[in-house]
């Protein structure tokens, strides 16, 4: 049987260069002379890094990419946790095991190493080191979310987040919100960026002007809402599209006297159920995490066993608006 192939080590042996400069060659980055570069890659190429990966493993990896070198608990997320959950029941209904890769960058080495027969990423940003060096292996790659610079034969799970957003804005104004502001921009990847072009330009179509709050993991308290909560024209709703949102939102409304809904109807992307039971109730948007990890790793899994998949591209998983009281016209609640 042929063995694993060349690792990050045996490259650099063979460059006479450190494993540190061969990861920023392969991935095109770091402060390295062009020849050096080049000489560490076509090593790479002569030893055949990346051209085989040896014999099926029957292990299939999963990387949450979207803020990937930061040390960051990604499964303490409700949407993460969920969809972790639901892709390896998948994958061993396939008869594979799954491997979760950890976010921090002391894991990069794991990147070029791991022996999988294929990658499941989970919100890949622009520029995504860990998609380079899979791409490098020639790994088979399957995206949870659009990939920013998919190639013709990519193939990604995600939920049409144009439609979604219209959805949540037509609800919170049929409700009677005329001031509806965004909790967005903190991430890279497609989902942030998709979500807040769709907002601007339902509220360009509809005459509303355009606020969008800057969500920070950090912030508890919700302090960025204190100069828009303080505004005479201040919102009257808010869609926050990041888990701990919501309960950002209504931390800031309670410091500043808004009620929800009477004063502040609220909608937030979220799986977690604490939502369903808080008072008020929120207004959730589910992405449907299980529906997509069984997409997702049913492709992977063809990927792997069949080298393609027929029409690749994206497979749309439907989104659901599960509303409360905390979106419903003040005189319903």
């Amino acid at each position: 049987m042929p063995g694993p192939g060349p690792t990050i080590a045996d490259i650099a042996r063979a460059a006479e260069v450190s494993t540190a400069t061969v990861s920023h060659a392969l991935n095109g980055t770091g402060r390295l002379g062009e020849g050096t570069r080049r000489r560490v890659r076509e090593t790479a190429a002569a030893l055949g890094y990346g051209a085989h990966r040896g014999p099926r493993t029957r292990t299939l990896g999963v990387a949450v990419t979207t803020y990937a070198g930061s040390a960051w608990d990604f499964a303490g997320v409700a949407y993460f946790s969920r969809l972790l959950t639901a892709a390896t029941s998948a994958a061993h209904a396939h008869g594979y095991a799954l491997t979760t890769l950890p976010a921090d960058r002391g894991a990069e080495p794991l990147w070029h190493t791991l022996a999988v027969d294929g990658m499941l990423l989970l919100d890949s940003p622009d520029g995504d080191r860990v998609l380079r060096a899979l791409r490098a292996r020639g790994l088979p790659v399957v995206f949870d979310g659009r990939p920013t610079d998919p190639r013709p034969d990519d193939v990604w799970v995600d939920n049409d987040h144009a439609a979604t957003t219209r959805e949540v804005l037509d609800h919170l104004a049929a409700s009677g919100a005329r001031r509806i502001a965004l909790h967005s921009g903190y991430g890279h990847e497609f989902y942030t960026g998709a979500v807040t072009s769709a907002y601007a330009q339902w509220c360009a179509e509809h005459g509303r002007r355009a606020r969008v709050v800057v969500f920070d993991p950090e912030d508890a308290a919700g302090r960025a809402f204190d100069a828009a909560f303080a505004a005479p024209d201040r919102p009257d709703a808010v869609y926050s599209v990041y888990d701990p949102g919501g309960r950002q939102v209504l931390a800031a409304a309670a410091r500043h006297g808004i009620r929800t809904p009477r004063d502040l109807l609220l909608v937030c992307a979220s799986e977690d159920p604490a939502y369903e039971t808080s008072d008020p109730s929120v207004t959730t948007v589910t992405l449907r995490p299980e529906r997509i990890a069984v997409t997702a790793v049913s492709a992977l899994v063809t990927l792997i066993e069949s080298g393609h998949v027929e029409s690749p591209g994206q497979r749309t998983v439907a989104a659901g608006l599960r509303v409360r009281a905390s979106s419903l016209p003040p005189d319903m609640y």
